[in-house]
């Protein structure tokens, strides 16, 4: 139950990898029961905190959004993405996982090369629209230079390198930290705006 509407939520309660495992365990996916938004962690580790993901969600789900879990099997081998550091890697599951729904809001952190680098490599993948929490502030811009679609700002024809498109973002939610409450509402804000956006865009089409 969350508040004011009942919601079914696929939660994690022991430790292991995949489908059954630990929601903070790398790998995992925690299903709603409508596929309408897949919140994205990286794969958990010394830098990879994935805590203000649930407190994030628990915010939708206050709000009446039906949210989904999907924590990364990334960092595990060498990416074919350029990664100046670190690495990172999308499995054909993990798109299909991500596919189902119909938003994702993916969280990042501090690294500004990684954040538009990670953006870029889910959504060169997974067709679908995003918005990014990070706590770096990134903008339309930095991701149109990337080659990465934005609602607001296209890269050239030859330079577009995703299927999925950025809708919007917000930076200053910190690893390991509380999410602040102005950032949680404007995050609900968003999902929800894109949400209605993608709804009539179905009507009409």
């Amino acid at each position: 139950m969350i508040d004011r509407e009942t919601q079914v939520v696929d939660c994690r309660c022991g430790g292991g990898l995949g489908r059954g495992g630990g929601l903070a365990q790398r790998g995992t996916l925690s299903e709603a029961g409508r596929a309408d938004v897949v919140a994205i962690a990286m794969s958990p580790g010394q830098r990879h905190i994935t805590k203000p993901v649930c407190e994030i969600t628990y915010g939708m789900r206050r709000e009446n959004i039906q949210v989904s879990v999907l924590v990364l099997y990334s960092g595990s081998g060498i990416p074919e993405s350029g990664m100046r550091t670190g690495s990172f890697v999308l499995s054909p599951v993990e798109v299909a996982q991500i596919e189902m729904h119909k938003l994702a809001v993916i969280h990042l952190g501090n690294i500004k090369d990684h954040v538009i680098r990670k953006t870029r490599e889910i959504l060169s993948q997974a067709n679908i629209p995003a918005i990014v929490v990070s706590q770096i502030p990134v903008d339309f811009e930095d991701f149109a230079e990337a080659g990465i679609k934005t609602r607001l700002v296209m890269p050239r024809d030859e330079n577009t390198r995703t299927k999925g498109i950025v809708m919007d973002m917000v930076s200053g939610v910190t690893r390991g930290d509380f999410c602040p409450r102005d950032k949680l509402n404007l995050i609900v804000k968003y999902v929800k705006t894109t949400l209605d956006q993608l709804e009539d865009h179905k009507g009409v089409a």
